[in-house]
């Protein structure tokens, strides 16, 4: 395994403490399936340092039977399952709207973002195996090992998506243990969603009647409109994030570059948090025209994202590139950031524009 050191030399580093960082576009776009070592990184806290054969994860609350598990408890006692996801912050994209106006976060460009084989065991296996009553209106919170400000990272997701088949406890990534900074030694994955609600460094589960109180849940990761500031914010009238919206990137060529004159390949990654992405449009005069591009997905893997490619032919001059997506309710993204920009910068999800010079 390579260092912590050098794997933050492979990636854009927005922060050291907490640790933030996004791989280049043209890395992430190279395979369908991200590198750990090139997997984008974000911690809201420090990295703990957790002994995994000592490891302990509680499960309490609102059920029959409060369970303690091993990592070798789990791997025993539950079928293991491997689910290919995308995981991608709510903040991706966050410097388009940036451009607009300031935001709070970090300047996330489309690298918050990636997509790897996850494996471990089905979360509902575990709290059917406590007896949870399926129809009940409740919530599932996690607590992490991770402290924010001097409290444990927490959130929560509803029952129903803990219970679905796609939501898991993982301790593996493509195949290897998870990597320190992406949750050693086990962590939720639940696709579909932000990856807020994944948390890292799992350390306890509670089943229980309200979403997590912790301020990562309760105040943070809130949807506003366009004239709530921070200073006017009131966390109870803000919609919580979870499922993910439609979303494009054009990952090469990247933004400045200049290019011969004639064919040019187009490359970039689509996503959707719970629907298939159809089709995806690209521009070469900034949306005036548009064509269709060739796509390719895992039709196993509901909640990866597509790759798309389209070889357009610009003649020399100034370019803005452009991509927008359709899923298969038929809907796309809108035209502009201004259109959606909030004050934290979340859900940015207008086309993304490159800039090209053409000779």
């Amino acid at each position: 395994m390579s260092s912590l050191a050098e794997r933050k030399a492979r990636l854009i580093v927005h922060g050291e403490a907490p640790y933030n960082a996004e791989p280049p576009l043209a890395r992430l776009r190279a395979y369908y399936r991200t590198a750990a070592d090139d997997f984008y990184v974000r911690s809201h806290g420090d990295l703990p340092e957790i002994d995994a054969d000592g490891y302990r994860l509680r499960l309490d609350g609102a059920i029959p039977t409060a369970l303690e598990l091993s990592l070798d408890d789990m791997r025993s006692r539950y079928a293991e399952a491997t689910v290919t996801a995308t995981m991608q912050c709510a903040g991706n994209r966050r410097a388009d709207m940036r451009a607009v106006a300031p935001v709070s976060g970090d300047p996330w460009d489309g690298g918050a973002i990636g997509t790897a084989d996850w494996t471990g065991v089905r979360l509902g296996d575990v709290l059917r195996e406590a007896g949870i009553a399926e129809s009940a209106d409740l919530h599932v919170a996690f607590e992490s090992h991770d402290l924010v400000e001097g409290r444990p990272y927490g959130a929560s997701i509803p029952l129903a998506k803990a219970l679905a088949p796609e939501t898991l406890l993982a301790f593996a990534m493509n195949g290897a243990p998870l990597l320190p900074e992406h949750g050693f030694p086990l962590r939720v994955v639940v696709p579909g969603f932000a990856g807020v609600r994944s948390p890292k460094w799992l350390k306890r589960i509670t089943v229980q009647d309200h979403p997590s109180d912790s301020p990562i849940q309760a105040d943070d990761y809130k949807l506003f409109p366009p004239d709530v500031t921070a200073e006017t914010a009131d966390p109870a009238q803000g919609h919580t994030i979870n499922t993910m919206p439609l979303n494009a990137a054009i990952c090469e060529p990247a933004r400045g570059a200049r290019l011969a004159a004639g064919a040019n390949t187009v490359r970039g990654y689509a996503v959707s948090g719970d629907r298939t992405v159809v089709r995806v449009d690209v521009s070469g005069n900034g949306g005036r025209t548009w064509a269709q591009a060739a796509l390719e997905h895992d039709a196993r893997a509901r909640f990866a994202w597509t790759f798309w490619t389209i070889d357009l032919d610009l003649p020399p001059g100034e370019h803005e590139l452009a991509v927008r997506a359709w899923d298969e309710a038929g809907q796309t993204q809108p035209a502009l950031p201004d259109d959606t920009w909030n004050y934290k910068g979340y859900l940015s999800a207008a086309w993304h524009r490159v800039r090209v010079t053409v000779e």
